[in-house]
């Protein structure tokens, strides 16, 4: 049996954080210059506030691009800003090997396809997380990526699509990136990043016309006079130091969230994300040569609905 890690075991403490009356152009700026998803939001004090997440950016920025379309600015189309070099997974592939495959190239999910590149389904980080817990509270050996990828063709988008239609809909859904399609092909992909990237610019023109003009109904009803604190989750989940691995991986099972901040009496003192659940529990779950299934842990019930705070 193997001694249960404690998110105190793998948690972040050196990290990016965002100040609530930040400009919300400035904070954005701030999460796409460091590469990140997402900041904690904390007072002078390192007192936790919330959450500003690539959803909060786009619900901030999506805004300002809205009313600049209405304008006659123009929108580009996805073929435009779309990724077309691509980390893909088979979908006969093992499941850990795939684990392994994303972690290695610091990648939050991959599309899978056949030999005839035609699109299969996702495989993500939060598949993953089913794929490990299964081989816990189950006893199950590894698999292929094909039982656990992700089947919803609601997260597909085309080469037409327009940027605002693609922002439209990741606010609306839970994912990260859409793969692009010609019929079945698989031509690229476009991320929550990518859109933000183009919009930041977009929105950045908006601010140097609306500047040049000196219209300040426009600049107030572009958002240009918004702060972090306006778009910011304030409810975000949070855990302690002394979580246990796996409860943590129910937490981000059952949650849209990719990141936990760390609270002890309500100040921050770090973070744990999807990626480093990931790359304790596959260190821990991984079937090893002449092991035929997950080794047994101790472990509380898995949780099949969300915890109360989400519901």
């Amino acid at each position: 049996m193997s001694e249960m890690k404690t998110v105190r075991d793998f948690m972040r403490r050196q990290l990016i954080t965002l100040g609530a009356e930040t400009c919300v152009l400035d904070g954005i700026g701030n999460l796409l210059k460091h590469n990140i998803s997402g900041a904690p939001v904390v007072n002078p004090d390192g007192m936790f506030l919330g959450v500003f997440s690539e959803k909060c950016c786009m619900n901030s920025l999506t805004t300002a691009l809205e009313i600049g379309s209405q304008a006659g600015m123009f929108v580009p189309r996805v073929q435009t800003f779309m990724v077309s070099e691509l980390v893909t997974l088979d979908p006969g592939m093992d499941v850990f090997d795939a684990i392994d495959h994303i972690l290695e190239h610091r990648i939050s999910g991959a599309p899978v396809i056949n030999a005839a590149n035609e699109y299969q389904g996702v495989f993500s980080e939060k598949t993953a997380m089913k794929a490990l817990l299964a081989a816990v509270y189950d006893q199950l050996p590894g698999t292929s990526v094909s039982h656990y990828m992700d089947l919803d063709r609601n997260r597909l988008v085309t080469e037409e699509d327009l940027l605002l239609d693609v922002a439209h809909r990741f606010q609306q859904t839970p994912y990260r990136r859409f793969p692009v399609l010609r019929g079945n092909k698989l031509v690229g992909q476009v991320s929550r990043r990518d859109v933000l990237r183009v919009e930041q610019r977009l929105a950045m023109g908006i601010r140097k016309h609306v500047l040049t003009t000196n219209d300040a109904g426009a600049w107030k009803a572009a958002g240009m006079t918004h702060v972090v604190r306006d778009y910011m989750d304030n409810d975000a989940l949070t855990t302690c130091m002394g979580a246990d691995l796996l409860s943590v991986a129910q937490m981000f099972l059952n949650s849209p969230y990719r990141r936990l901040p760390i609270l002890e009496n309500g100040r921050l003192v770090g973070q744990v994300s999807r990626r480093d659940v990931l790359e304790a529990a596959a260190a821990l779950l991984r079937p090893s040569s002449g092991r035929h299934s997950a080794e047994t842990l101790y472990l509380s019930p898995l949780r099949e609905s969300a915890p109360a705070a989400l519901r």
